[in-house]
């Protein structure tokens, strides 16, 4: 069942915080995080996964206020804990559900399934729970990240390399100079393209070194132009740097509002002449999409 009404949170940056840590989860929550990550997943060691349910279940049971952006890392679908993180956080509603380590879209079908008994259980409305889903972290999720056209509750994609590497038996996932390997690279332009198959937003995997703020403006910039639209984050330095560069400009704004009154003020035509050279239909488009962002379009 797909989700029944749009997000009112925006999506710009993703910043995790550990299940296990009241603390650190208060922190992320009072960030400027457009989406704090409570994870259960990889931050929470397993002797202390039961502790973090816990944790987790009561930190959303009080923060009623702006519960929709409190999201949770659930473990992955072929290991033990799925449905007790599933049945230990539902009751306190959270905003959301990010699935990692998925082998395809028929992992998203599953999760679609326990949710929907899980909000019956709960009197949460059914199909309300979006989702998050890491698309590469499996060497087999790879072939699969244009398969979530229609998929039900996911609103958004994200990648990730060092489950990738661990799945494929890489030594690392860096060049010399620092950069992704190919298989890296290819990873993040198939997250990429999935998103943009199934209508849904392009999410940016993490920065590791996060006092490299300069780094991470960098890097999301780059990611932006591409087409992405937000970045996780691992430490709350990192969520100003990121929302800032997610955020379209006054001057991009105005430049975009410039190409789409050029148009309507021209209907019908394909071709326009602008600033000494020329637009066309794709560079309309390309102005819409920006508007939109900014509820503008």
């Amino acid at each position: 069942m797909p989700v029944t009404a749009p997000l009112s949170i925006k999506m710009r940056s993703w910043l995790f915080a550990p299940g296990d840590s009241e603390r650190k989860m208060r922190k992320a929550a009072d960030s400027a995080a457009d989406v704090v990550l409570l994870d259960l997943e990889d931050a929470v060691a397993i002797d202390n996964k039961a502790l973090a349910r816990q944790l987790v279940g009561e930190f959303l049971q009080s923060h009623t206020e702006g519960r929709d952006r409190l999201w949770v890392r659930i473990n992955p679908l072929d290991g033990p804990y799925t449905l007790l993180d599933l049945a230990a956080i539902m009751p306190a509603r959270p905003g959301g559900i990010m699935l990692p380590k998925v082998h395809g879209r028929q992992d998203v079908d599953r999760v679609d399934h326990y949710l929907s008994a899980l909000e019956v259980a709960n009197g949460i409305e059914q199909g309300s729970t979006p989702l998050i889903v890491l698309v590469t972290e499996t060497a087999e999720a790879m072939f699969h990240t244009g398969d979530y056209k229609g998929a039900p509750r996911v609103v958004a994609l994200t990648w990730g390399a060092e489950d990738l590497a661990d799945s494929i038996g890489a030594i690392s996932n860096r060049n010399a100079d620092g950069s992704y390997g190919f298989t890296y690279e290819l990873a993040r332009s198939l997250c990429l393209l999935g998103a943009a198959t199934a209508g849904v937003t392009a999410i940016e995997t993490i920065q590791g070194d996060f006092r490299d703020l300069d780094g991470l403006k960098a890097r999301a910039d780059m990611v932006r132009r591409q087409g992405y639209r937000g970045m996780l984050a691992i430490h709350p330095a990192q969520v100003d740097v990121i929302n800032a560069a997610f955020t379209p400009t006054l001057e991009e704004i105005a430049e975009a509002q410039a190409v789409v009154d050029i148009f309507a003020a021209n209907p019908g035509v394909g071709t326009i002449g602008y600033k000494g050279g020329m637009l066309d239909r794709p560079h309309l488009s390309r102005a819409q999409q920006l508007l939109r962002q900014v509820g503008q379009g």
